[in-house]
């Protein structure tokens, strides 16, 4: 029997890097993980780095492994995706100095630099904070010049990846959305940009296409993953537009993104900013697309954390079962996610329940209050993202590893009044997504989603008043952050 042909997807997120293979139709066919291998960096305060060369070693031992778990493929095509603003620093020789993560603010010290934020917002599309490569850029520059010296060009992760694999720098449209380098609406880097942060144009690496081919693999990369030489190296994209990818939705449809963080995205054919400079607006990974976005923060991580604190050998499964058990809402819980309409961030949370402690209250409660924090700040967020572009549709779009919660999804369906979609592979929506560009770059298209699960809203008497005391409950340690400060 001839070998099934597959492609490989290399998946950096914040937390873990994943390899996975999958079926030209889309099918996922084996999966490994690991953690980021992240280092601090005593020369900045909030900053974490990486090793590039460490994380190639793990990704290749990843790709080994998954290629063992999905015998008798043949690799016709490489592809990756990975977080967000995240980037890697290249050095004249070509080499791989420094990689930087989303995570790192080690530029936020030089955070004066930006004086007219507003202006920044209307060209990049998204209010200016350290979070964003820039400042990344200018903090190694400032405090460690024997490594800036050494700097030809910066990648994001994904397309140092790819970089990696092909020899071949390219800067793909939806990453360079994150570095406040980039115009939105022109689809191009921006020397206005660049003139704020004093950056040379020259630093920026030329822009490709996600979905087009970038090369053939190096023989180097070809031996390390043990695939064919003939095998083509394709560019991917951001990690949260490669699952609104995999996701399939149309033009002007809402898609919920539960991963580590929770993106909002509505697809829209214009470029769109917002007065009150609550939205991002991005490049898609398609021509003509953007995307509008509101963000509800780190969610996703908080429920995987907490599951290790309170359900740490058992699976989401029982999890679900315990929690179809809860009659009543013995806590409600706030743990600082975000909302567009805030300026800050709340940097303290918790759980707030009636004293002394009842004996009803168990750990399914505080998984309970956990979604149901999640849950309205989904609600908030998408109500701005209601209000800057106006959603018409009866229903949203979900994916992410988040959404195996049946639980959030009946909350998220409760709560905005609309049917939850799911496609079949909503948990590896990255993945399916990273097939379909390689088979529209190798010029194929074999896959035909399935009709979606939907999630019918459903109205509970209690959610009115359970909402009002999660926005109490917000407000509380809000206040709580605010005289921490004072």
């Amino acid at each position: 029997m001839a070998a099934q042909e597959a492609f490989i997807i290399v998946d950096i997120g914040t937390g873990n890097v994943r390899v996975a293979v999958a079926a030209k139709n889309g099918e996922v066919l084996s999966v490994e993980r690991d953690n980021m291998p992240y280092q601090t960096d005593a020369l900045y305060p909030n900053s974490i780095f990486f090793d590039p060369n460490r994380l190639w070693s793990v990704i290749t031992k990843l790709a080994i492994t998954a290629l063992e778990n999905a015998p008798d493929v043949e690799v016709k095509a490489v592809t990756a995706t990975s977080q967000r603003e995240g980037i890697v620093l290249i050095g004249h020789d070509g080499g791989s100095l420094i990689g930087l993560p989303n995570i790192d603010h080690r530029g936020r010290e030089w955070d004066f630099i930006m004086q007219d934020k507003s202006y920044i917002y209307e060209l990049a599309g998204r209010y200016p904070t350290s979070l964003f490569s820039a400042l990344k850029l200018v903090g190694v520059r400032e405090r460690r010049p024997e490594l800036w010296e050494q700097t030809r060009t910066f990648l994001s992760i994904s397309d140092w990846t790819q970089y990696m694999l092909s020899g071949v720098a390219r800067y793909e449209h939806s990453q360079a959305s994150e570095t406040l380098l980039y115009d939105v609406a022109r689809k191009s880097w921006s020397p206005e940009l660049c003139a704020i942060f004093d950056l040379d144009p020259t630093l920026l690496s030329p822009l490709g296409d996600s979905g087009t081919v970038l090369g053939t693999i190096t023989p180097a990369a070809a031996a390390a993953f043990q695939i064919s030489p003939e095998a083509q190296v394709i560019i991917g994209g951001a990690d949260t537009q490669l699952a609104v990818k995999g996701t399939q939705p149309a033009l002007d449809d809402v898609v919920i993104v539960s991963g580590t963080t929770t993106p909002i995205f509505k697809l829209v054919n214009e470029y769109i900013t917002d007065v009150r400079e609550r939205s991002w607006t991005n490049r898609h990974i398609d021509e003509h697309t953007l995307a509008v976005e509101t963000n509800a923060g780190v969610t996703g991580l908080n429920y995987q954390r907490l599951k290790e604190v309170f359900y740490p050998n058992e699976s989401y499964e029982v999890i679900e079962q315990e929690l179809a058990q809860v009659q009543e809402a013995c806590c409600v819980a706030s743990l600082g996610s975000l909302l567009a309409d805030e300026k800050g961030p709340i940097t303290k949370g918790g759980f707030i329940f009636p004293a002394p402690v009842t004996h009803t209250l168990t750990r399914a409660h505080f998984v309970w209050a956990t979604l149901w924090d999640i849950a309205c700040s989904i609600k908030e967020n998408f109500h701005s993202l209601h209000d800057i572009s106006a959603v018409e549709q009866e229903y949203v779009w979900a994916c992410g590893g988040g959404f195996q919660s049946q639980l959030l999804r009946q909350f998220i369906a409760d709560l905005l009044h609309k049917k939850v979609y799911l496609r079949e592979n909503y948990r590896q929506a990255t993945v399916v997504g990273g097939a379909l560009i390689c088979n529209e770059a190798l010029g194929e298209s074999n896959y035909v989603p399935a009709p979606p699960l939907v999630v019918e809203p459903q109205e509970d008497s209690r959610y009115l008043a359970l909402y009002e005391e999660w926005k109490r409950t917000r407000q509380t340690f809000k206040h709580i952050c605010e005289e921490a400060v004072v």
